[in-house]
C-alpha cells in the first residue's frame, strides 16, 4: 500500500515538465569559451533536472492544492502527505548531489530552493505579488541558473565574471520574461480564486501576448548584440534558423487569441513551451558541439 501511494504523488514532481527548462542549462554551456568539466556538468544536469526543479515543483503543487491543469499536468492528481516526503527527498538529494558536483555549486543551489520555497510558502509567498514575484523567477530561473551552471560545470571565474557573460547571463532573463507570462495564461480562473494576483492576471490575456511578444523580443536582439561583441556571428545565425519554428507558432497562436482569447489554453501553452524548448535547446547544443570542433 506504501509504494503505490507514492507512485500517485510523483506526477507532481512534474519531471518531464524539467525539459522545459533544459536551454538556460545548455545556453550557460554553449557560452562557455575556455574549458569544463564534462563530468560536473553532467552532474549538474541530474541535480537541477531530475531533483531540484521537481522538488520546487511538488512543493509549489503542496500549497495550491490545484484542481484545475498545472504545468506539464492536464489532470493533476490529489494531493497527499506523501507528496511531502518526496518533497524532501528529493531536496536532500539535490544539496547533496550538489555539493558532489562541487561545493561552491551546492552553496548557490540552497540558495536557489530557498528562493523556491519563498515563491509558494504560504506565510511569504511572493507568488501573490506579480512585480515581484516576474522577477525573483526570471532573475532565478534565468540569469542565477546560468551562472549557478558554469560554476557546476568547473568553468573559469575569470570566464564566467567577464562582462561579457554577464551579459548572455543577463539574455537568458529576457528570454524568461517574455516567456514565463504565457505559463500563466490559462491559470486565470484558480488563481484570483486563490488570490494570486500573477502577471498574467494582471495583464489580460492579450496583454501578456503583448508583453511576451516585446520580452522576447528584446531578448533576441540583445542576444544578437552579444553575439557581435563575442564575434560569434555563426551562433548567431544558428539561433535565427533554429527559432523560425517558435516565432511561426507564436505568431499563429497570437492570431488565433485575438479572433478568440479561449485560445489562451493549457494544451496551446504547453505545445508552445515544448517547442521553444527543443528548438533552443537543440540551437545551444548545437553551438556547444561547434565550439568545440572549432576549437
Amino acid at each position: 500500500m506504501l509504494l503505490p501511494a507514492y507512485r500517485r504523488a510523483l506526477p507532481l514532481l512534474r519531471i518531464p515538465f524539467s525539459v522545459y527548462l533544459m536551454p538556460v542549462y545548455w545556453f550557460a554551456l554553449s557560452a562557455l569559451r575556455g574549458p569544463f568539466s564534462v563530468g560536473q556538468a553532467a552532474g549538474v544536469f541530474v541535480v537541477l533536472h531530475l531533483l531540484a526543479y521537481p522538488a520546487s515543483n511538488g512543493y509549489n503543487s503542496w500549497f495550491d492544492r490545484d484542481e484545475g491543469s498545472i504545468g506539464g499536468l492536464e489532470r493533476p492528481p490529489q494531493v497527499t502527505r506523501e507528496l511531502w516526503h518526496l518533497v524532501l527527498l528529493f531536496d536532500g538529494l539535490a544539496v547533496l548531489g550538489a555539493a558532489l558536483v562541487s561545493l561552491p555549486f551546492a552553496g548557490l543551489l540552497a540558495v536557489y530552493l530557498l528562493v523556491s520555497k519563498a515563491y509558494s510558502y504560504e506565510r511569504i509567498r511572493l507568488k501573490k505579488y506579480p512585480v515581484i514575484s516576474t522577477l525573483v523567477v526570471v532573475l532565478f530561473q534565468g540569469a542565477f541558473t546560468f551562472l549557478m551552471t558554469q560554476v557546476g560545470a568547473g568553468g573559469a571565474p575569470d570566464e564566467i565574471l567577464a562582462p561579457a557573460n554577464l551579459l548572455v547571463a543577463g539574455v537568458s532573463s529576457l528570454f524568461l520574461c517574455g516567456s514565463y507570462p504565457l505559463t500563466q495564461v490559462y491559470q486565470h480562473q484558480e488563481d484570483r480564486q486563490r488570490g494570486d494576483q500573477t502577471l498574467s492576471l494582471l495583464l489580460g490575456v492579450r496583454g501578456t501576448f503583448l508583453f511576451a511578444g516585446l520580452g522576447l523580443l528584446t531578448g533576441a536582439l540583445v542576444l544578437g548584440y552579444a553575439y557581435w561583441l563575442r564575434r560569434e556571428l555563426l551562433f548567431l545565425a544558428v539561433f535565427a534558423v533554429a527559432t523560425l519554428p517558435v516565432v511561426a507558432l507564436f505568431t499563429r497562436w497570437v492570431w488565433q487569441v485575438w479572433e478568440a482569447p479561449a485560445a489562451a489554453d493549457f494544451r496551446r501553452t504547453m505545445r508552445m513551451n515544448q517547442v521553444s524548448s527543443l528548438c533552443l535547446s537543440a540551437a545551444f547544443i548545437l553551438m556547444l558541439a561547434l565550439r568545440h570542433w572549432r576549437y
